[in-house]
């Protein structure tokens, strides 16, 4: 199975909207709780650990880049 990084919902922005409403009114370690409990979930359905890679490979390239875009606009 590869990596699908084009988006699978019909309503992409309902899906968004699902997650940030999971988060009001959590604390930051809550909500830091939160997304670690849905990452395990989700890395446990998807049950590829070679695609479990690629997204955290993936992921950690995204914050790299925001990190020294962020560092370019100051």
């Amino acid at each position: 199975m590869a990596l699908s990084t084009d988006s699978n919902f019909t309503k992409p922005d309902d899906a968004f909207r699902a997650i940030v409403e999971a988060h009001r009114g959590l604390s930051d370690a809550q909500s830091a709780d939160l997304d670690a409990a849905l990452v395990l979930i989700l890395a446990n359905h998807i049950g590829d650990l070679a695609v479990l890679r690629e997204a955290i490979a993936l992921a950690k390239r995204r914050m790299v880049a925001d990190d020294q875009q962020q560092q370019q606009q100051q």
